[in-house]
C-alpha cells in the first residue's frame, strides 16, 4: 500500500509542473489577420493564436468577430475551439 501511494506522490510532482503551465481563458475579438500557411490568427487585441493542424479556416478573414477559447502554454496561445459571432 505504501508503493503504492509514494507511486501516486511521484506521479503528481511530476506531473504538477504541466498543469502549472497551462492556463485555459478565452477571448472575444475581431481578427486583423489569417495566416493558414503558418496556421496562426491574430486579433485586434494585437495577440497571436496558434491553431492546431486540424483546424478549418473557412468564413475566418480580417473584420469577423470571433470568440476564441484557447490554452496558454510556455506563452503561447493554442486555439481550443472557436465561434463566429454576429
Amino acid at each position: 500500500m505504501r508503493s503504492i501511494i509514494a507511486a501516486l506522490i511521484a506521479a503528481a510532482a511530476i506531473l504538477a509542473p504541466m498543469a502549472a503551465n497551462a492556463e485555459s481563458a478565452d477571448v472575444e475579438a475581431v481578427i486583423t489577420s489569417v495566416d493558414t500557411t503558418g496556421l496562426v490568427l491574430t486579433l485586434d487585441d494585437g495577440k497571436k493564436y496558434q491553431a492546431p493542424e486540424e483546424f478549418n479556416f473557412d468564413g475566418l478573414e480580417p473584420g469577423v468577430k470571433v470568440l476564441v477559447f484557447y490554452t496558454e502554454v510556455d506563452g503561447k496561445r493554442i486555439i481550443d475551439d472557436l465561434e463566429i459571432r454576429q
